[in-house]
């Protein structure tokens, strides 16, 4: 027989703990499909966007939500700190946040009612694949609890204090249906096997549950609070990409792809999920030079050896990296009010198989020219605006003049791949800005919404419909593309 001593240890660390009960009630009798108590109930103050800790005793093993007045506790058996919360604060409504069961206290029956089926769906969203097929068909406005309007999928995201870099590459990524589908369906994941220890997977975890809450048509507010993904992203970063401080959101974005398909199983040879939706691949042409000190006739000797002559190399990519003119150093008074514009094609031409460009290493320097073998369904852009050195990091400020739709990319195949590749026409789906200085400033987005054809500009908790002509002002950073699959597959583009 348990001790009493062992049966609430019992119950502070174990779901379903014994609970001491009257002799003579059988386990049927606890449970109870009216609880008088369920009008106290405050949904406005629900919010399970946080990590599941005991507010007093910072564990995780099995937390209760009050749900009159949200906060989390450890346990509800006898002294445990739910059960002592109820008693001293006669708040009597509580929910297992892992097993989605509800419970009264300090009377300790379990509730069994369908009015509180909405709380369970807002803990724990899922979606129906028929559900999904149909989320970029239509355009309904949901009414969140709080009484405001949201399109699921265009919602604001909590900047706790310096993430706005994260939040932008999430919205990004989560607008990209592929990805977004696969991870709105948990069953997609959850058995994919990992090595005793790994911590990587807690992403795909968070990324999934972020997924669905951003998704989430019966939210009980329009907006999320990624706090628990971005602790998940901190411990695995190993605090290289923090809450506190404000990072940059391409670095971001590469380490997050690479961790992403890692913790899917992917490997160099072994696609995921990821890289079938971002993976395309390029030749590389590579060239040693010369150092530029030496005499020219030391040059010309060198460049005859075998090791300065050209090679080709294949390579994947899950985003392209596409370089600014170098912005003037010296204006007048009259210049003073230009920022430099370059068209999208100018700095597209690094991928034409000519344009050549020079790298240097701490040792070596290499001359270098590019051509792309392979397109994904979703092409990704990164703008190089920041140069960094030992001193300071530059920022700059040229605007980009893109169209939104119809950039075809075939001139930048080789001429074995533009036979191959059917479709070669990208429409844009996301467009990631930076504001301000380099290391002060701040990030936004724009999104298309599918279902719509709107665009809408998100930053932070505020999200705003923006018209397409406004998008190409801004100084973009990462940009998604969409590839048109056939002739009739226009993206649905408003005023584009």
């Amino acid at each position: 027989m348990v001790s009493v001593k062992r049966e609430r240890e019992l119950d502070l660390e174990d779901d379903e703990a014994t609970v001491p009960v009257k002799v003579g009630r059988s386990s049927e009798d606890r449970r109870s499909r009216h609880c008088p108590y369920l009008d106290t109930i405050n949904r406005s103050v629900l919010d399970f966007d946080f990590e599941k800790l005991c507010s007093i005793s910072l564990s995780h093993i099995n937390v209760y939500a009050c749900l009159i007045c949200g906060k989390y506790f450890q346990g509800r058996g006898l002294k445990s700190h739910a059960y002592t919360h109820s008693v001293q604060f006669t708040h009597h409504v509580f929910l297992n946040l892992h097993t989605l069961k509800f419970y009264c206290l300090p009377d300790n029956y379990e509730i069994i009612d369908s009015s509180l089926e909405d709380i369970t769906y807002v803990l724990k969203p899922t979606f129906t694949r028929q559900h999904i097929s149909g989320l970029d068909k239509q355009g309904k406005l949901y009414r969140a609890y709080d009484g405001t309007t949201y399109l699921p999928g265009i919602v604001g995201l909590n900047n706790i204090k310096a993430n706005d870099y994260a939040n932008v590459v999430l919205q990004a990524l989560s607008n990209v249906p592929p990805l977004r589908n696969y991870f709105l369906e948990e069953e997609n994941y959850c058995g994919i096997r990992r090595p005793p220890g790994d911590i990587m997977f807690l992403l795909v975890q968070r990324f999934g549950e972020l997924m669905r809450k951003l998704w989430n048509p019966r939210n009980f507010k329009a907006h999320v609070s990624p706090h628990e993904m971005l602790q998940a992203v901190v411990l695995c970063s190993k605090k290289n990409f923090q809450i506190t401080k404000q990072g940059d959101a391409v670095d971001f974005l590469s380490w997050f792809m690479n961790a992403l398909h890692g913790a899917l199983g992917g490997t160099k040879k072994k696609p995921s999920s990821l890289t079938k939706v971002f993976q395309g691949s390029m030749r590389i042409f590579s060239k040693k030079l010369p150092h530029p000190d030496l005499p020219p006739e030391e040059k010309v000797a060198l460049l005859l050896k075998e090791e300065y002559q050209e090679e080709m190399s294949e390579s994947t990519f899950l985003f392209l990296t596409l370089d600014l003119p170098t912005a003037p150093l010296y204006k007048d008074e009259k210049e003073q009010l230009i920022i430099p514009q370059v068209p999208l094609f100018n700095i597209l031409a690094k991928f034409n198989g000519n344009t050549e460009k020079e790298y240097k290493t701490y040792k070596e320097n290499f001359l270098k020219r590019f051509q792309l073998l392979k397109l994904p369904p979703y092409l990704i852009f990164c703008i190089k605006r920041f140069t960094k050195n030992n001193f300071f990091v530059e920022k700059n400020p040229t605007i980009v003049n893109f169209p939104i739709t119809n950039v075809d990319l075939r001139e930048y195949l080789t001429e074995e791949a533009q036979v191959t590749e059917k479709n070669t026409t990208y429409d844009l789906v996301a467009n990631v800005v930076h504001d301000g200085k380099p290391t002060e400033g701040a990030y936004r987005i724009h999104v298309l919404h599918h279902g719509t054809g709107k665009w809408y500009e998100l930053q932070d908790l505020q999200v705003t419909d923006i018209l397409p002509q406004m998008i190409t002002l801004s100084e973009a950073y990462i940009q998604i593309w969409k590839r048109r699959e056939n002739e009739d597959d226009t993206t649905n583009h408003t005023g584009a």
